[in-house]
């Protein structure tokens, strides 16, 4: 489904016309129905580790930018020296401090100000990042993480994008929105068991 027929269900839905377009449509009520697509599909792709926003990088060095499209690191272990040993994270500022001026046998990572710092810094030479990206939106083989054509198209199931927008209008427009809130986290824990092949 495209952000397009996404619309068209939520309108459906909500009783409201369909329209021809919605991306670069001055419509209120377009404009509106794009900004709560938007809203959808980030709080969306941020609540599950979806397979589909998956990726995985090398490190070269210590001190390196994160890649442009970095939401949060993998969870359990995201970071892996080449040999395969786990990179311990650092939380804060003050450990990093203290960690970063020893050569320590375990090796560690903090990010901060979106780079990533490694000690010791040979242990970043050939590093693995498994990351998820933020970029939930796919157009062809390209991919991003904001709405900007009516053909875009979600990598989860959009269904679930579509019952979101529907209890964000209902909550905008001050309508009850608790059955259409609580349909969408049910599908939600659904769709994020599929994913993971539960």
């Amino acid at each position: 489904m495209s952000l397009i027929s996404v619309i068209d269900e939520v309108c459906d839905e909500v009783t409201i016309d369909r329209f021809d377009a919605i991306y670069g449509n001055p419509d209120p009520d377009a404009l509106t129905m794009l900004d709560l697509a938007q809203q959808a599909g980030d709080e969306i792709s941020r609540r599950a580790d979806w397979q589909a926003l998956l990726r995985t990088g090398t490190i070269l060095a210590s001190n390196v930018s994160l890649p442009s499209d970095f939401q949060r690191l993998t969870p359990g272990g995201g970071i892996r020296t080449s040999t395969g040993q786990f990179i311990r994270p650092v939380t804060n500022s003050g450990q990093w401090a203290v960690v970063s001026q020893m050569t320590p046998a375990q090796p560690y990572y903090f990010i901060s100000s979106g780079k990533i710092r490694v000690a010791p810094a040979s242990a970043a030479v050939s590093a693995i990042m498994d990351y998820l990206s933020k970029s939930w939106v796919q157009n062809g083989a390209a991919f991003k993480d904001r709405y900007s054509a009516d053909d875009d198209t979600a990598v989860f199931p959009e269904r679930l994008l579509m019952k979101n927008v529907v209890w964000r209008w209902r909550r905008q427009k001050g309508l009850a929105y608790d059955d259409q809130l609580a349909e969408f986290e049910a599908d939600l824990v659904s769709e994020i068991n599929a994913d993971r092949g539960a």
